[in-house]
């Protein structure tokens, strides 16, 4: 419900041009953060395929668009199409390694993802971009005459991203995850199947992942390399890391606080990188489980007050 109604208040709340691109670009980050900690936090998969899935979906978009003329809003369906069979395949290659070799093989994927759409200049626009990508239609009219509409579509983007991640991990599916990543040879000896479910798990978080992609594209009419840099990698990374894994409202909150953050300290130049690696190393030194666990341990210790003083008869303090 605070989902909903957030979706719902956020276009209200952030009114001007530049608060409401901070708001599309923080929510669709943070559909990307927590598909990540999906793999990450319940699978146990450190990669950085997300960050590919993310920038291919948008070229997909572009391409069939400006170059096959596929009507918009039907290129985000190929693109999700497209980044599921594309995330299957990748892995099931990447995760027949282990610990530091899947991420150094992921990364590999994401660097010559780079070296392809460079290469390929006819159509992806080499180094400068895909530039010209149509805008998203409704109604007849371009989805970007009012930018309260993106703000709209992100949010109900990521509230459905986030619904969808919730019932997958509670479901016997997430459960299974959670105990390979926990007891794998335990969980193996219970019949399930290692290899098959984290390949799935791959798949089902590159969904709303690809359609984060397209989406990004269209709102920029543009499809860059530049979303397949290190540095973007890493701040979604760091949302991920910084918010709480294993939690999916963590990353979304870490999402929203650092594209925040990192906004207010534009002045600061180059240098607002390393305040925000220094708040980045203090946070995750003195709260390892992210700032999520701080709402959820505070939450606890109410409910175990109130417990206690059930128990003894006295009125909560």
């Amino acid at each position: 419900m605070a989902a909903i109604a957030a979706a719902v208040v956020l276009p209200q709340i952030f009114t001007s041009g530049v608060s409401q691109n901070l708001a599309v670009v923080a929510l669709l980050f943070a559909v990307v953060a927590s598909n990540w900690d999906l793999t990450l936090g319940y699978a146990g998969i450190f990669n950085f395929a997300h960050v590919a899935f993310f920038g291919i979906a948008g070229y997909v978009a572009a391409i069939a668009t400006i170059h096959l003329g596929l009507p918009v809003w039907w290129d985000i369906l190929l693109a999700v199409a497209v980044i599921a069979m594309l995330s299957g395949v990748t892995a099931a290659l990447a995760l027949r390694l282990r610990g530091i070799y899947v991420a150094l093989v992921t990364f590999a994927f994401v660097q010559l993802c780079v070296a392809l759409i460079v290469s390929q200049k006819d159509w992806t626009g080499g180094a400068v971009g895909l530039v010209g990508v149509p805008d998203l239609e409704i109604a007849g009219g371009p989805l970007g005459a009012d930018p309260k509409n993106y703000v709209y579509l992100s949010a109900g983007l990521l509230l459905a991203s986030t619904f969808f991640l919730r019932k997958l991990v509670a479901s016997d599916f997430g459960l299974s995850l959670i105990a390979l990543r926990d007891n794998e040879a335990y969980a193996v000896a219970r019949g399930v199947s290692a290899m098959r479910q984290r390949v799935l798990a791959m798949v089902a978080s590159s969904l709303f992942t690809a359609a984060a992609g397209a989406v990004y594209a269209h709102y920029l009419i543009v499809a860059s390399p530049d979303v397949f840099s290190f540095s973007l990698t890493t701040l979604i990374l760091s949302m991920t890391l910084l918010g709480g894994t294993a939690t999916i409202f963590g990353p979304i909150l870490g999402a929203i606080a650092l594209t925040v953050v990192t906004e207010q300290l534009a002045g600061f130049g180059v240098i607002r990188f390393m305040i925000i690696a220094v708040l980045i190393v203090l946070t995750l030194r003195f709260l390892p489980g992210g700032i999520w666990s701080v709402g959820t341990h505070w939450v606890g210790r109410k409910a175990s007050k109130s417990r206690r003083s059930k128990e003894t008869g006295s009125l909560p303090q």
